[in-house]
């Protein structure tokens, strides 16, 4: 019994011993997270309020690279559900961002001429090469790719129902509506009226409307 009270008691020390991190760091990964969860979800009002709150937590350091990161988590959540607006807290921030952030934000916004390939995430680097989601795995990352490769119009169809299952199979309502869209005006401009109708009878469930 003393042997394991004395065992308890060195473990308790060490990580006592260990300085906790500055509460900034994960109250802001909180925020952020909830963010992106709730953006996905289409909850826009919570998403809003989470975004502030992890943008306050990293400006109370003054160090427009945390700054800029947190602005380029919001860059992607937005490209993921194919809605692009050119990421303007990230412009302004932009002079005294990183090499890999700004390599990145010009990944999201489709510039991909000219790239440091080897700059950007280990996930994404492949998919400036290929054109195809094929290599990414993770969920967000593949549909943060698929808006990438939209956004410089490189997608293919294969890559739109990939998108679109990604986002059905994590239950993000945001992404998949947008997804959804794009494959109904694709098969209605082929002409494809049954396929139309079947994806707009899908869109109307997601949406609530049915």
């Amino acid at each position: 019994m003393r042997i394991a009270m004395l065992t308890i008691a060195l473990v308790l020390a060490g990580c006592a011993s260990k300085p906790a991190p500055p509460s900034w760091q994960p109250n802001a990964k909180d925020a952020l997270d909830g963010f992106t969860d709730d953006y996905l979800r289409g909850n826009t009002a919570a998403a809003n309020a989470e975004f502030a709150r992890a943008r306050r937590e990293t400006t109370s350091t003054g160090r427009p690279d945390l700054v800029a990161q947190v602005e380029l988590v919001r860059c992607a959540a937005l490209a993921a559900s194919l809605e692009f607006d050119e990421c303007p807290g990230f412009a302004s921030l932009a002079a005294d961002a990183t090499a890999q952030q700004r390599a990145y934000a010009a990944y999201l916004a489709g510039r991909w001429e000219g790239i440091d390939v080897a700059a950007l995430p280990e996930q994404h680097r492949a998919v400036v090469g290929t054109g195809s989601l094929t290599t990414v795995a993770d969920p967000l990352s593949k549909l943060v790719a698929a808006g990438a490769l939209f956004k410089a119009g490189r997608i293919k169809p294969a890559d739109i129902e990939a998108a679109t299952e990604t986002a059905s199979t994590q239950g993000w309502r945001r992404p998949l509506l947008m997804w959804l869209g794009v494959q109904q005006k694709r098969a209605e401009a082929a002409g494809d009226a049954a396929v139309a109708e079947q994806i707009k009878r899908r869109i109307a469930l997601a949406s609530g409307a049915r």
